[in-house]
C-alpha cells in the first residue's frame, strides 16, 4: 500500500478485531479531534487477524459493535484498543508530539522571575536535561502539564496570561477591528470619539511578543501597546 498504515486492535469477550489505519490521523481521533473517516481507513475490511487476511464475520462485527458499518467500527477500535506502531513510526509520532508540547508551553509560559517569555530552545534542553519521556497517544495540553511540572526543578516556569491594552490608531482602527479577536480574547473595547480604538487583549503569556508583533504589522508601528498585567 501506498500510504502509511498501522494496525489498530481491540479485543472483546475473547475476540479481536482489527483494521488498518493511518497512525497520524488515529493519534489526532484518539486526542478526540476530527478526522475523515476515507483518510483514516486504509481498506474496507474488518479483520480478526489482519496479517493473515483473515476478515471478522458480519455475525460477529453486528454482535460486538451493533453495526456493520466499517467506518463506525473503526473508530470504536482506534479509541478503545491499542495502536500497533513499528520503531520508526513510533519515533516519529513521539517527535512530532515533542515539538507540539514545545510550542504549546513556549505561547503559554512565561519565566515567572522575569514575566517574560521563554524561548522554545530553553524548554526543549529542560526537557532534555529532565530526561522527559513523551506519550504519542496522549493530548498535547494535558502532557504540557506534567512536561512543566518535570521541568520546573530546572527552569523557572509558570503558565500565565497576560494583558494588553492597545491603542489602535483611526487610520487603522476600522480595518483590523475584525483581526484583533483572532489574537487573543478581547476583554474590553471602547471607540474614541478621534476614531481611534482602544482595546484590552488577553493573550497566552508567551506570545506577548508575537501579538505585538502583529499588531505593530497591521498598524505600521503606529499602535500604542501597553502590557497591563502578566500572571
Amino acid at each position: 500500500m501506498s500510504r502509511p498504515y498501522v494496525i489498530a486492535r481491540l479485543e472483546v469477550g475473547g475476540q479481536v478485531f482489527e483494521v488498518l489505519v493511518n497512525p497520524e490521523l488515529a493519534m489526532q481521533l484518539r486526542e478526540g479531534k476530527k478526522v475523515n473517516l476515507d483518510d483514516l481507513l486504509i481498506g474496507d475490511y474488518v479483520y480478526k487477524d489482519a496479517r493473515k487476511g483473515l476478515k471478522a464475520s458480519p455475525e460477529a462485527l453486528k454482535k460486538i459493535f451493533g453495526t456493520t458499518d466499517v467506518r463506525k467500527i473503526a473508530v470504536e477500535i482506534v479509541k478503545r484498543g491499542e495502536i500497533q506502531l513499528t520503531t520508526e513510526q513510533r519515533r516519529k509520532l513521539i517527535e512530532a508530539k515533542r515539538k507540539q508540547i514545545i510550542t504549546f508551553i513556549s505561547r503559554n509560559a512565561i519565566d515567572p522571575r522575569t514575566k517574560a517569555p521563554i524561548p522554545p530552545k530553553r524548554i526543549e534542553l529542560a526537557m532534555e536535561q529532565a530526561r522527559v519521556g513523551i506519550d504519542p497517544f496522549l493530548d498535547v495540553e494535558k502532557q504540557a502539564m506534567n512536561v512543566i511540572k518535570a521541568i520546573s526543578r530546572i527552569l523557572p516556569i509558570k503558565i500565565a496570561k497576560a494583558i494588553l491594552l492597545i491603542r489602535i490608531p483611526p487610520a487603522y482602527s476600522g480595518r483590523i477591528y475584525s483581526q484583533i479577536p483572532k489574537l487573543g480574547e478581547v476583554k474590553k473595547t471602547e471607540w474614541k470619539n478621534d476614531g481611534s480604538l482602544i482595546v484590552e487583549l488577553e493573550i497566552p503569556a508567551g506570545m506577548q511578543n508575537e501579538v505585538i508583533g502583529k499588531i505593530n504589522s497591521l498598524t505600521r508601528g503606529e499602535a500604542e501597546i501597553r502590557i497591563t498585567h502578566v500572571g
